[in-house]
């Protein structure tokens, strides 16, 4: 029937050449095909570009007006569509204030908790408090010496937007003559002057008194008026000092702390009731670090020993005037390594002379002479100067000498003390927040709660429970509540919101997911699949873009898009079940899945050099103290489920150290003892993700620098010197051959304030970058602009007889990207591209045999085919005598390592050492190897 399925006639969206598909509705449905085939075309930039659009056009123009038209993609027809959302991998949250308890909305419902069965503590001694009552407040209150002036108010008001004219009103017409609004007393009779949009506390003062023994009675009556003004909360000014809050609520009898009234913003690190007032809420703040400052303890002043903005000996000779008037004072010599002068010595470079003067000589063109002054130290001037300045450039450049640390008012729990001092089964929220999934998950079932208890929490129990249960089906029960969600990978991310679409348990709505695998052991792949069918059997399509085998073995059908990739690509291949796309002669994906292509494991495995990197003592994150011996000259390969530590050992640990040590990088590694052998390397280069520019005046011609060989080519040419041009009449970055109109960007960017910018073609150059007399350059009858368009492929051979263009593009060939264009903006690549682009640069370089290549997850994005390429790529940088080691769960390319490091048991707390090390073969014998035990089969070893 033609309602049971999602029919698309005539796509042309990017490389998709006019595809009419049908693909079954309610069904697991899997998008699969070569790295740039047009996967992301059919499923993101068609089908579910026309489901929001439509979803959209459904709604009031009222609403349509916040979300802005939206265009339609270049379809003939969609029909069957549902509402669709898309759990794609590029929306993951940089706010720091986000965390996975945030992202999940299980700490909305922890808020809830504890703020309605949440027992309260002193903050100072522990002791659970009690209500106070109004004889326990004047007692209190008549303890001040006698003779101090209060003022006892109501707080009607706070930390609430408005004019509140009714409050004041109100408070008027009740008699009372005068309020305190935003800290300033005024008399009610006159206009009381509050913002709307702001948020305000307003306190009615009640009575003004002196302390002294006939003031009991009045004292009481006051008491009683403002608690009922402002359900029971009482603030007691004591004039010229501060105010004291007392509560008929909850208070300390033995230090006098009281606290308000338990609700979930109190429990809200981004509300300014519940944060600590500290480091408001984000746990953590920036301070000057000591180990930036002087990064090397063998140098001299004079030899630079000090780093610091504005603090340089060799650039500033206000900074050699302050070091010689130092060390003129204090008897010590700027040639000295700062390891042979006294901790004295050190502490007055970095935090001043306090009281004492020095004697500055200073000497210019325009004279010389002597004053005396303070010396504030480096680190409180940069402090000093971070806190006063306004400009950005300044703030970025001070911060290059700082680092996060814990805030020591709340220990990075983010909350007030006050908040903190509340329990539920004995901890409070941040220490639940602590607890990963898994353990989370049993506490709660530990919590003994009282009848009433019961009735009150068992509907947010629930709640928490399930969503909890949810994340550890996807895999992420190793995660932890507190983790920020900016530290999550692309996969983790995409699996949080997989769990929170399951949470809100949608019917009949069609779900795209873009390659939701990325980052999973095979031992959680399972708990994936039933997740993703049993979003399914809601009632759900789900379309998900993947390339994992598994996956497609699980689908009820899968549509396979090629045959090759850009050019080569955007046809469908074949469309069916497992069987079906195997049995199907023009699918490379069914060649793989039938096993009529194969990735060979090597014949024989590298010795390497003989020389090996030893991690000493790594403790960072989860891992626990272990030592790792990575072996120099060959492919190694780190591995563990989901959380097990490889990022914290190898990006964390291992790529800091060295970028710190051999690239003069500014970085701080993980918690290490040491690195031994790093002698034995010259630099160390991680091939990440991340994208290979931010501006569309990036791309890979720029990037792998064969543009500047292309510029040069064409400023040989006869058309080019008689017009004078240089090569950097070819360049879109400077003026002279580039349009003015665009600067050389080809578009022009339309800023649309509350919605995203918009891209547009430049009127003037079309598009092309380049002026008029720029392009009637030719080069074998091409332009520049032509050269930029065509593909790697197509420059390849247009370039076959320039050996360093050739070259160059051949690499880019090599590593599978022969069909993107020379010239495509940087902001158009995926991560896969733009780490592929990266590993073409690196290929395209002459080897020193003393490099280290860290990749994480190079296969995320890949098709078989495409990992097949891959590791051909990684062998030729081992086989020029470098070592690559790359963190990865896909099992055909750890089978071609030399050497496996296996990390576990299992993820979080339960996980962090090493569990095997060895060859593939010797990894799949050990028994304690979840990874070992899935290799086998890949092996042939079962």
């Amino acid at each position: 029937m033609e309602h049971d399925k999602i029919i698309v006639r005539g796509a042309k969206e990017h490389n998709l050449k006019n595809v009419n598909v049908e693909i079954p509705r309610n069904k697991l449905v899997v998008i699969t095909g070569l790295s740039g085939s047009g996967k992301s075309s059919l499923a993101f930039d068609t089908i579910y570009a026309e489901g929001q659009r439509r979803y959209v056009e459904s709604l009031s123009s009222y609403a349509r007006m916040f979300l802005g038209q939206m265009d339609k993609p270049n379809v003939e027809s969609i029909e069957g569509l549902s509402p669709a959302i898309s759990i794609d991998q590029k929306t993951t949250s940089k706010n720091p204030r986000s965390t996975v308890g945030t992202v999940t909305e299980i700490y909305d419902y922890l808020r809830l908790l504890y703020a309605r069965v949440g027992i309260p503590h002193c903050p100072v001694c522990g002791r659970e408090i009690r209500q106070q009552t109004v004889d326990q407040i004047v007692d209190k209150i008549m303890s001040y010496d006698e003779g101090t002036k209060i003022q006892v108010l109501a707080p009607v008001v706070r930390g609430r937007k408005g004019e509140h004219v009714k409050v004041l009103e109100s408070a008027r017409k009740s008699g009372f003559a005068r309020v305190r609004a935003d800290g300033i007393v005024y008399d009610l009779s006159e206009k009381i002057p509050l913002e709307k949009n702001k948020k305000h506390n307003i306190e009615v003062i009640v009575d003004r008194l002196v302390v002294k023994p006939e003031i009991t009675s009045r004292l009481s009556d006051s008491i009683e008026t403002a608690s009922k003004l402002s359900n029971g909360i009482i603030l007691v000014n004591i004039v010229g000092g501060e105010d004291v809050m007392f509560s008929q609520k909850y208070s300390c009898p033995d230090h006098g702390v009281s606290i308000e009234d338990l609700s979930p913003r109190m429990f809200s690190f981004n509300n300014p009731f519940g944060a600590c007032p500290k480091c408001t809420g984000l746990g953590v703040f920036l301070k000057i670090d000591e180990n930036k400052i002087i990064p090397d303890m063998s140098k001299s002043v004079r030899q630079g020993a000090i780093k610091g903005s504005g603090w340089a000996m060799e650039g500033s000779s206000i900074a050699a005037m302050y070091f010689e008037a130092l060390a003129e004072k204090y008897n010590f010599s700027l040639d000295a390594p700062l390891s042979e002068l006294s901790p004295e010595i050190i502490k007055i470079l970095l935090y001043g002379t306090g009281d004492e003067t020095l004697t500055i000589h200073r000497k210019s063109v325009y004279g010389s002479g002597s004053y005396e002054q303070k010396f504030e130290g480096i680190i409180n001037n940069l402090e000093r100067r971070y806190k006063d300045t306004s400009s950005n450039w300044i703030k970025e450049e001070i911060q290059n000498y700082m680092s996060e640390i814990h805030c020591d008012e709340c220990n990075g729990d983010r909350l007030s003390k006050e908040s903190l001092a509340v329990t539920v089964g004995g901890i409070n929220i941040a220490d639940f927040c602590k607890k990963s999934v898994v353990s989370a998950l049993e506490f709660l079932d530990t919590i003994e709660f009282t009848e009433k208890e019961k009735i009150i929490s068992a509907e947010i129990v629930k709640e928490i429970r399930e969503r909890l249960n949810f994340l550890q089906r996807v895999g992420l029960g190793y995660l932890t509540l507190s983790r920020s969600a900016g530290t999550l990978s692309g996969g983790e991310s995409q699996r949080i919101r997989l769990a929170t679409q399951i949470g809100s348990s949608l019917m009949g709505v069609l779900y795209i997911l873009d390659e939701p695998s990325i980052g999973l052991h095979q031992r959680d792949n399972e708990k994936l699949l039933s997740t993703l069918k049993r979003l399914r059997d809601l009632g759900n399509t789900v379309i998900v873009v993947e390339h994992d085998e598994d996956t497609m073995y699980a689908a009820d059908c899968i549509v396979d898009v090629g045959p090759g990739a850009g050019v080569h690509g955007g046809e469908i291949v074949c469309v069916g079940d497992v069987d079906e796309i195997k049995a199907c002669e023009k699918s490379i994906t069914g060649q793989y899945l039938s096993h009529k292509r194969v990735i060979p494991v090597p014949e024989k495995r590298r010795e390497g050099n003989g020389k090996f990197i030893e991690i000493l003592g790594a403790a960072e994150n989860n891992l626990k103290n272990v030592n790792v011996k990575i072996p120099l000259g060959k492919l190694v390969c780190v591995t563990g489920v989901s959380g097990s530590g490889k990022s914290s050992l190898i990006n964390e640990i291992l790529y800091k150290t060295l970028a710190r040590d051999l690239n003069k990088a500014k970085i701080i590694p993980g918690k290490n003892k040491g690195i031994k052998g790093i002698e034995n390397l010259d630099k160390v280069i991680d091939i990440n993700q991340s994208p290979i520019g931010r501006t569309p005046r990036s791309n890979p011609a720029t990037y792998t620098g064969v543009f500047t060989d292309i510029r040069a080519l064409f400023a040989t040419t006869q058309d080019a010197k008689m017009k004078g041009f240089s090569q950097s009449r070819f360049s879109f970055n400077v003026k002279g051959g580039r349009c003015e109109a665009c600067q050389g960007d080809g578009i022009i960017k339309i800023e649309m304030h509350f919605l995203s910018d918009v891209y547009v073609p430049c009127e003037v150059c079309k598009g092309k970058r380049y002026n008029r007399e720029t392009l009637e350059v030719k080069y074998k009858g091409k332009s520049i602009n032509d050269v930029l368009e065509m593909t790697a492929e197509e420059g390849m051979e247009f370039f076959a007889n320039i050996p360093r263009i050739y070259r160059k593009l051949k690499t880019l060939c090599d590593v599978g990207l022969g069909y993107i264009k020379i010239g495509q903006p940087a902001t158009t690549l995926s991560g896969g591209e733009a780490q592929r682009v990266k590993l073409a640069t690196e290929l395209a370089k002459r080897p020193t045999g003393k490099t280290v290549y860290i990749l994480d997850e190079p296969t995320t994005g890949l098709h078989i085919a495409d990992v097949h390429r891959l590791i051909d790529v990684l062998q030729q940088l081992v086989d020029t005598g470098n070592t690559v080691v790359v963190i990865e769960h896909n099992l055909d390319l750890i089978k071609t390592a030399d050497h496996i490091i296996d990390l576990g048991p299992e993820g979080g707390d339960m996980g962090g050492t090493v569990i095997a090390e060895g060859t593939p073969e010797e990894v799949a014998k050990n028994e304690n190897s979840f990874t070992g035990q899935y290799l086998k089969p890949f092996l042939n070893m079962n």
